[in-house]
């Protein structure tokens, strides 16, 4: 796990540029640190290393190939690097230490680019330089785990893990994009290919790029989530439920055997759900000694799994750390926020993700973790009720819905919580719903817009239902990549709409929200996060899967409950699915507030100049009062107004 950086096609290469660029990734990569020049070529790479294998000299980078032609510098880690190695090694590659960093090289060399990267199982971002051609090729990883961002600057490419790293190249004068800026508005990140900035981007999850000096970036996709998934739904899975469980079983254990390669200590995060104690389980299968779990826990009830965490650590016997966390630990982490994720960004979950790898990397240097259970098995709860809802609500007219809408929002959350409780004892435990006045407001507010299935999904996962109404001359762009237009298949394929929420989700939500999130959070405190469920051939067998596999009787994931019924007892997994979150509503109105109002104040809304000033202050005033809940939205707008205060 590591940092790059890089200037291509430049007049001249300035050794400082790349330096004060690479030295600005210190928290990837504080195990080491390299740069290579070449004048001559006009490019230039820079390296922040974390040694996680191979953790000698050797694996040192910027790294040269064997014959000399090909210069690599990488982030990530290829899990299946050593059959690989296997394969070169008969081809008659040599090898001089044991980093995957080498193996790369020698697969370059011996396939090609392409048909190398889609020999990779793992998460990376890497440049390669051709010495030979002239030309300069970047690769992501299949599910966008790792970052990397690249734009052409006053005729000089440039690219690097994150935007602080491009923003010390001193001919770059960055623009915010309104076009993301709303976009981030509705969705809490900048979505792929965009970042916060004009003319600078995101490489796409599963593409590579080709560069030559005369500006040409050619952009080619080598897997297809899209792709992967229709041709696993046209060759569906027709064994019985126990041979689905056994294989299941069989791919995530040898994802998670794959992920636990390490020369330094190794750990996972534990939340007490289903996902999490999974991959806990099977790693703790194949070790004789006690692993290292980690789990933070709150004092507001609600909010808090820390118990749950607890009860499955001690039933599968795991060294367990717990920590709970106090309000002012949590509130000590929002400064570091717009610095920490580099670009707006604005899940809350963000601070206890930060918190926790804090935590861990007291103990480890990896940790795995259960992300991406919920997009390919069914976890959301927006998979139980939202097609039903759907049809329902079609019956209505909009004035109907738009009427019901408005009257129902006069009732505060804190009112639907206390009707909620009145009834919740008699409910069984897995039709509980855990923040029900918040999801009720969240349903209010997508009430009158159903005029298509693609719509409604829309406006389900939008923290607000118009953005651009909160930022002045604000817009969506137009979709023009190959990438955003593949994505846009999904709601024109023949898929039930279940399926096509959880497929938009791996290629959306999961890369843009999710991934980004436990990057940036282990990042900062120089922690690997590792993730089994994104692996390949774990992801072609969840879309064979029939979908009563996923969901059954009002439940999600309901095939990763039977097999984790086989570790843990049912009676500590069976409840209602709450989230990694924090209750950063309540504290809008209290230990918050004034650092709030100091960034919604009418001077500094107007100062920023993007925002319809009068809306945001409105939606403030109702918040503090109670009278409807802008936890969301405000929490979108405090996140980038403290970042642009620093950018």
């Amino acid at each position: 796990m590591c940092g790059i950086t890089g200037i291509a096609f430049a007049k001249k290469c300035q050794l400082k540029f790349i330096e004060n660029m690479t030295s600005s990734l210190a928290t990837r990569g504080p195990n080491d640190s390299g740069i290579w020049l070449d004048e001559g070529q006009e490019i230039a790479l820079g390296h922040r290393r974390l040694s996680i294998i191979d953790l000698s000299p050797a694996g040192h980078q910027p790294m040269f190939s064997h014959s000399g032609r090909f210069v690599i510098t990488y982030n990530g880690e290829i899990y299946n690097y050593i059959e690989i190695r296997k394969e070169l090694i008969k081809k008659g590659h040599h090898f001089t230490g044991s980093s995957d960093t080498e193996v790369i090289l020698a697969a370059i060399e011996e396939w090609g680019i392409e048909q190398s990267v889609k020999k990779f199982d793992g998460m990376f971002a890497f440049a390669v330089w051709d010495r030979k051609e002239k030309i300069l090729y970047l690769a992501r990883d299949k599910f966008g785990e790792k970052p990397l961002y690249y734009g052409w600057v006053n005729n000089t490419f440039i690219f690097a893990s994150e935007l602080k790293a491009l923003k010390q190249f001193l001919d770059w004068k960055p623009e915010i994009s309104r076009e993301a800026l709303t976009l981030f508005m509705r969705y809490k990140y900048v979505p792929e290919p965009y970042s916060i900035y004009n003319n600078v981007f995101k490489l796409n999850p599963g593409h590579w790029a080709r560069i030559t000096a005369n500006k040409q970036t050619l952009l080619t996709p080598y897997w297809s989530a899209l792709e992967t998934a229709n041709q696993a739904i046209n060759n569906p899975f027709l064994g019985d439920e126990q041979e689905a469980i056994n294989e299941l079983h069989q791919l995530l254990s040898a994802s998670v055997k794959g992920r636990a390669i390490s020369d330094v200590p190794l750990g996972t995060f534990l939340s007490g759900g289903i996902d999490s104690s999974l991959i806990t389980a099977l790693l703790q299968e194949k070790n004789s000694q006690p692993i290292k779990t980690f789990s933070i826990g709150f004092h507001e009830q609600a909010y808090n799994e820390a118990p749950y965490a607890k009860e499955v650590a001690r039933h599968l016997g795991t060294e367990h750390y717990e920590t709970y966390v106090t309000e002012q630990d949590a509130l000590n982490v929002i400064p570091q926020l717009p610095s920490l994720y580099d670009e707006p960004f604005a899940d809350s979950s963000q601070i206890p993700t930060y918190l926790v790898s804090s935590i861990a990397r007291k103990q480890v240097t990896v940790c795995l973790s259960g992300d991406a259970g919920d997009e390919l098995f069914g976890g959301y709860n927006r998979y139980l009720w939202a097609n039903t809802l759907y049809d329902r609500l079609n019956i209505w007219p909009y004035f109907i819905r738009k009427s019901i809408s408005s009257t129902l929002k006069t009732l505060s959350i804190h009112t639907w919580d206390r009707l909620y409780q009145v009834g919740e004892k008699i409910l069984p435990a897995k039709k509980r719903v855990a923040l029900f006045g918040q999801k009720v407001h969240k349903f209010l507010d997508i009430l009158p817009e159903s005029q298509s299935r693609k719509l409604f999904y829309k406006n389900i996962i939008s923290t607000v239902v118009h953005p651009e109404a909160f930022v002045l001359n604000g817009s969506e762009p137009t979709i023009t990549s190959e990438q955003a237009i593949q994505k846009n298949k999904i709601w024109f394929d023949q898929l039930d709409f279940i399926s096509q929420m959880m497929l938009s989700d791996a290629i959306n939500y999961l890369p843009g929200d999710i991934l980004t999130k436990v990057d940036r959070a282990g990042m900062g405190v120089s922690l690997e996060g590792r993730i089994p469920f994104l692996n390949p051939k774990v992801f072609e067998f969840a879309w064979r899967l029939p979908l009563n596999y996923k969901i059954r009787e009002g439940q999600g994931k309901y095939i990763l409950r039977q097999l984790l019924y086989r570790y843990v007892p049912q009676k500590l997994i069976d409840r209602p699915k709450s989230g990694f979150s924090i209750p950063i509503g309540i504290w809008l109105k209290t230990s918050l507030q004034d650092w709030a109002e100091d960034l919604l104040n009418e001077k500094q809304l107007q100062r920023s100049g993007f925002w319809d000033v009068q809306k945001i202050r409105d939606c403030w005033k109702k918040h503090l009062s109670d009278r409807e809940n802008y936890e969301h939205l405000l929490w979108n707008i405090l996140i980038f107004q403290a970042w642009s205060n620093i950018d």
